[in-house]
């Protein structure tokens, strides 16, 4: 799978607003076939900024993806909102789903 991970500072008077602001992208990305996750979480020390945990089945859902009609709308209508461009760290990974972190098991 492509596993990816972006950083993402929202200008300050609209990162309250971020999740509705990316919305329409987040579930269209969602939706798509390819798509394994898309989660956005919000920084604990940082409030304007989001972290973006993404990943595709593969470099085909990948490139489906980055061709989407709602990834042009994203590049052309999100960036106003952000106060730099996002950092990303992009990897292929040999799985396709989450792993248990066994140093912190849960045992029952």
């Amino acid at each position: 799978m492509i596993f990816i991970t972006a950083k993402f500072r929202v200008r300050p008077e609209h990162a309250d607003r971020w999740p509705e602001i990316s919305r329409a992208f987040t579930e269209a990305t969602r939706a798509e076939p390819g798509c394994l996750w898309y989660d956005w979480s919000r920084s604990l020390d940082d409030p304007n900024e989001y972290v973006l945990v993404e990943a595709f089945r593969d470099d085909d859902a990948g490139a489906a993806h980055v061709g989407s009609e709602h990834f042009k709308a994203a590049q052309r209508d999100l960036p106003p909102y952000l106060a730099e461009t996002p950092r990303i760290v992009n990897a292929k990974v040999d799985q396709d789903d989450w792993s248990e972190l066994g140093e912190l098991a849960v045992r029952d």
